[in-house]
């Protein structure tokens, strides 16, 4: 079952977003429902940090870095 809502956004970021949402063929209700489905859908941050941090435990640098080296780009 479909349920009306409300929201207020910037005028022309919705203006502009209908435009997109039209250059792609659909509309911007579609376009919110694949993201809101999307949003409900994934797992927390949180979450998926932790799991990524389980993955990569076995990495291990070797030595400490100074905080020159750490700030290098």
């Amino acid at each position: 079952m479909l349920q009306n809502i409300t929201f207020t956004a910037d005028k022309d970021k919705i203006r502009r977003a209908r435009e997109k949402a039209n250059a792609e063929n659909t509309t911007l209700n579609v376009v919110f429902r694949q993201w809101l489905e999307k949003y409900v859908e994934r797992p927390e941050t949180s979450d998926e940090f932790t799991a990524l941090m389980a993955e990569l435990a076995y990495v291990k640098p070797g030595r400490n870095f100074t905080r020159a080296e750490l700030n290098e780009r």
